[in-house]
């Protein structure tokens, strides 16, 4: 059975497949392996606008309605390199040395307006920045 038949038989026919298990195997689609960052213990990283608070990127422990409970969260005071919190979550920073992180730690913010999902290259980006110290 081809697998444009396997797809209809299931009535996947509109599914998207990135990823695809042939004899134990695993091959992922050209373009696709680097779309979302890897995990820690199942939680996603994220950057996360708040109302008052700034911007954060961390692991998203928990969220419930506008608190948002982050692991390793860095703060993201200033950076260079990404025009938009889209464009960091997507790409990362281009200029690590221009910008101004904070320290990892575990946080909650209570008025998140705005969750996104990183890519991996984004995550390494973020994390990849050395602390801002004075």
């Amino acid at each position: 059975m081809n697998l444009d038949n396997k797809l209809k038989e299931n009535d996947m026919s509109k599914t998207t497949i990135n990823e695809l298990e042939i004899n134990g195997q695993t091959y992922i689609l050209k373009g696709t392996e680097d779309k979302k960052a890897k995990q820690l213990d199942g939680m996603d990283f994220v950057v996360v606008r708040t109302y008052s608070a700034g911007v954060f990127a961390g692991y998203l422990k928990n969220r419930d309605g506008k608190e948002v409970q982050l692991v390793d969260a860095i703060r993201l005071w200033y950076w260079d390199g990404a025009a938009s919190l889209s464009q960091l979550a997507t790409d990362g920073v281009s200029k690590p040395n221009n910008c101004k992180f904070g320290v990892p730690i575990n946080v909650t913010l209570t008025e998140a307006v705005e969750i996104i999902e990183t890519t991996n290259k984004a995550r390494e980006s973020i994390q990849g920045v050395k602390s801002w110290v004075i």
